[in-house]
């Protein structure tokens, strides 16, 4: 990966010049760190909303994990990191990786210990 990140850079950086590659790196991740703040404040939210009620927050939970992510992604300098860490923190394409993610946990769960049983 950082290879591929470096070779982004120089080749972004040789077309557009190295003062503007500079400037698409720290502006998206300054853009990215306000874009995490607000997203952190409103699964925060959710969460206290959902322990309010007396229901355990999980899907708010791994919502925050994925801002949270995609947060320290968008810190990571290369444009392949900007463009994964905004997409974990813009709420549709966060729902995606989610459902991705249970269904891949859910499966490696029946996997190791059989499929569930009913009572």
């Amino acid at each position: 990966m950082p290879v591929l990140e470096l070779a982004l850079l120089i080749k972004i950086g040789s077309r557009i010049g190295v003062l503007p590659t500079v400037a698409v790196v720290v502006g998206t991740g300054l853009a990215g760190a306000v874009l995490a703040r607000h997203q952190g404040f409103v699964v925060l939210s959710k969460i206290r909303r959902q322990l309010a009620i007396g229901i355990l927050p999980t899907r708010e939970l791994l919502g925050g994990a994925f801002v949270l992510a995609g947060a320290l992604l968008l810190l990571t300098p290369g444009f392949v990191t900007d463009v994964v860490g905004l997409s974990l923190l813009i709420p549709p394409t966060r729902r995606l990786f989610e459902k991705a993610l249970l269904r891949w946990m859910k499966r490696h769960v029946e996997i190791e210990f059989g499929a569930p049983r009913r009572l």
